[in-house]
């Protein structure tokens, strides 16, 4: 049932794409407004009240309603299920996107190439050449696929029903809004939602790490997970990008032109600049990925059936 749940809501949201930026990261802007108006006084302590006040009721609402739905029929806990994750899976805003980039790219077209992942990435790209913006859609097209599909698998197996699609996705989106911000006004009250989003994301970031692996070059991805993931300001990311890069076989990170600035980050991967061929690449990568995934469920599946 839980196969059936996640390869139910993949192809939902694969064949009516799920406007989550209108319906969903609306209201979770609003909510989000609302605590932090009533709680933040620039201090951790109270951040950490907002972000359980936020997130923890949703969540173990949705443990109990599968629980209840359950005891009331199976079918009716897992069309439960599949309903909150076809809420919470994004992988199609992502590959719209990237689908628009690659074509631009191939098409020569380098101002929209540009125009593109500055909307994808939320800053001004309008500097970068052919191969940073390749580089740049690698990296985001990596981060979106664990982010909106591969961590949502992860968590789904871990929690009960759907609670843990809920908890992954609220904090990650409490990190963006609370945890990276920098302004004065936030203080110190978003720190414990980027802790959190951190612990949580632990565990998925090494699964998909390991998945990228397994699906590529074994040998390059363990070995630039080794020795260039710390080197990443965020952990988790820098693991998933230096074992995708490795997987690739192809060079990440490095200086980016961004918002008239050069802004310098530490290199990620082995082999050669990225270029449009390799946004195919990145392609077969994920897509390699999913079916490792849902092997993995098959045979757990079988094997819970023999048992």
């Amino acid at each position: 049932m839980t196969l059936i749940s996640l390869v139910l809501a993949l192809a939902l949201e694969q064949f009516r794409p799920f406007n989550a930026a209108r319906f969903l990261y609306q209201p979770l802007v609003v909510l989000s407004r609302f605590f932090e108006d009533r709680f933040n006084d620039g201090r951790a302590a109270h951040g950490v009240l907002a972000w359980c006040l936020m997130v923890l009721p949703p969540v173990i609402l949705t443990a109990l309603l599968h629980f209840f739905l359950y005891t009331v029929s199976p079918l009716l806990a897992m069309a439960f299920n599949v309903a909150v994750l076809y809420y919470t899976f994004g992988f199609r805003h992502a590959s719209h996107f990237f689908t628009r980039i690659h074509a631009a790219l191939r098409a020569h077209e380098l101002d929209r190439a540009r125009e593109l992942i500055g909307l994808w990435r939320k800053h001004l790209h309008d500097r970068s050449p052919s191969n940073e913006v390749a580089r740049l859609t690698i990296e985001e097209a990596l981060l979106g696929a664990h982010r909106q599909v591969f961590a949502i698998f992860i968590v789904f197996l871990i929690l009960p029903g759907a609670s843990g699609a809920v908890l992954y996705r609220m904090s990650e989106f409490l990190s963006r809004h609370w945890g990276e911000r920098t302004d004065h006004e936030i203080g110190d009250f978003g720190t414990f939602a980027r802790k959190a989003f951190y612990v949580i994301e632990w565990l998925p970031a090494r699964i998909t790490a390991m998945a990228f692996s397994i699906v590529g070059d074994f040998e390059d991805a363990a070995y630039c997970w080794r020795t260039q993931s710390t080197s990443w300001p965020d952990r988790n990311a820098g693991i998933l990008l230096a074992s995708g890069a490795g997987a690739l076989g192809v060079r990440l990170g490095g200086p980016i032109h961004q918002s008239g600035e050069i802004v310098e980050r530490p290199e990620l991967g082995a082999g050669d600049d990225a270029d449009v061929d390799f946004l195919q690449s990145t392609v077969g990568l994920v897509r390699r990925t999913v079916v490792l995934y849902v092997g993995v469920l098959v045979f757990m599946g079988i094997s819970r059936m023999a048992g």
